[in-house]
Order: structure tokens, then sequence, then C-alpha cells
């Protein structure tokens, strides 16, 4: 008998916080506390994305609707671009993907969460990758919960036994560290379950087309 696992739907994972010596050259990068104080700088001063959180009833702060230029705005960012631009190469061509070009950066933007803050199911429309990378997780926040893309179509299916591998489940939670880079293609249905810690959870959320 043989059980094939076909249309795999795949995941990328990498942790950026190279070794000593590592630069964002070669994928890694090293301004974490840089990078989380310029998060916590724009949550504190871009009054637009603070006006447009509080008239969206938005859970914290994201600068998604305000600010379109980061990696021009600040270094950190910029050296931030060219750890992602490798690293969504890379995934592209693992994930055989025939661009005929490298992927290109299209939005960035700065998630600040606050305790109880959630993000309901979403994708991506219009990008070809889309992904996170964690920069604060207190105990207690959110994992990133990814749904079967199949899960509409599913009807009578039967609930699955304890002893389920990961690939068979409709919904995975992965529990990045700070660090992480977590990326897939951009149809991929995903949320961010309320943040259970006592404090912020900050991360930088990214697509290309």
């Amino acid at each position: 008998m043989t059980l094939r696992a076909l249309f795999a739907t795949q995941v990328y994972h990498v942790s950026l916080s190279g070794k000593d010596g590592f630069t964002a050259r070669n994928g890694a990068f090293a301004a974490w506390d840089d990078l989380k104080r310029a998060c916590l700088s724009l949550a504190d001063e871009d009054r637009a994305g603070i006006r447009w959180c509080r008239e969206n009833a938005y859970p914290g702060y994201t600068s998604y609707a305000s600010l379109d230029d980061l990696p021009l705005r600040d270094p950190v960012f910029a050296e931030l671009k060219r750890a992602l631009d490798r690293h969504a190469a890379l995934a592209a061509q693992a994930m055989h993907l025939d661009l005929g070009r490298k992927p290109r950066l299209d939005s960035l933007w700065v998630n600040v969460l606050k305790p109880g803050g959630g993000h309901s199911g979403h994708i991506h429309p219009h990008s070809i990758l889309s992904g996170t990378v964690y920069v604060a997780l207190p105990d207690g926040a959110s994992p990133l919960k990814l749904e079967d893309p199949r899960l509409p179509m599913m009807m009578a299916r039967p609930t699955l036994s304890d002893e389920a591998p990961e690939e068979a489940r409709p919904f995975v939670y992965l529990r990045p560290q700070p660090g992480d880079l977590v990326l897939w293609e951009s149809w991929l249905r995903h949320e961010v379950p309320p943040n259970r810690a006592r404090s912020v959870r900050i991360s930088v959320s990214f697509n290309y087309a």
C-alpha cells in the first residue's frame, strides 16, 4: 500500500540571528535592539498610524495604513530588508517558483499587538510571498495560526485522531522565537490569536511581488 502526500503547503522558517561575524549580506541580522526601539518609536510618534488604529479598533499599533517607506526612513529597516531580500529569493527557489527574477519587496510594516489583541484570519492578495519577522515575543504571546487551504471543501470530514501528524491537521500553530523569520505563499490563510502575554508582541510583516 502506498500513501502519497500531494499538494504540499510549504512554509519557510529560519532564524535571522546570525553567529558572530555574520552580516545582512548572507541573510543574518544583528540589530535586534535597534529594531525593537524603532518599532516602539513608530508606535509613539506615527500620528497617522495611531489615528488609523484608533478609528479601526486595531488592538495596538500598525504602520500598515500609514507608512510605506520604512527602509528609506530608518537604516535598521534597510538592513532588515537586505536580509529579507535574500531569504525571499531562497524561499522562491526552494518552492520552485519560476519568477524569472528575484522577488521584489512590495510592503513592510510594523505590528505592536497589545495584550488581548489579535488579527483575524486573512490572506494577502496581489502578492506572491508574505511573512513576518518576530522581534519581541513575551511569555504567553500569540502563536501564528496557519489554515489548510482545502478547509472550505472538506465538508463531512471526520475529526482527526490525536496521533495525526502536523501535515494532516487543518490548523497548525507555529510558535516562533524572537529573531525568527516565517514566510509563506501569500494565498495561505493565517491568523494571530489573542495575545495572552502581559506585554506587547512586536513583529514586522512584509509582502513580496
